[in-house]
């Protein structure tokens, strides 16, 4: 018996899904919402390849900023260090 239950659900389900679909897919206002959708997804998804872009550039002279600090501090420690001799 339980065997038919889930045979049933799976009909319904089918049909359900089948109603869903094929009015989802013959809808004006659903195809226009779907292609703003996609749009905007796609205009986001530019906008974050952007800045990911100018976040790894900024970190790249972050990097280049601190190995500079670096070696004026290690200069500085070194000649601090020598007039301490």
């Amino acid at each position: 018996m339980a065997g038919g239950g889930n045979f049933i659900h799976r009909v319904v389900s089918y049909v359900a899904n089948e109603l869903i679909v094929n009015g989802l897919a013959n809808s004006p206002r659903f195809q226009r919402f779907a292609v703003r959708t996609s749009k905007k997804l796609e205009e986001y998804s530019d906008i974050a390849a952007q800045k990911k872009r100018e976040i790894a550039e900024q970190l790249k002279d972050a990097s280049k900023n601190f190995e500079i600090m670096m070696m004026i501090l290690v200069k500085l420690a070194f000649f601090s260090w020598k007039r301490m001799i």
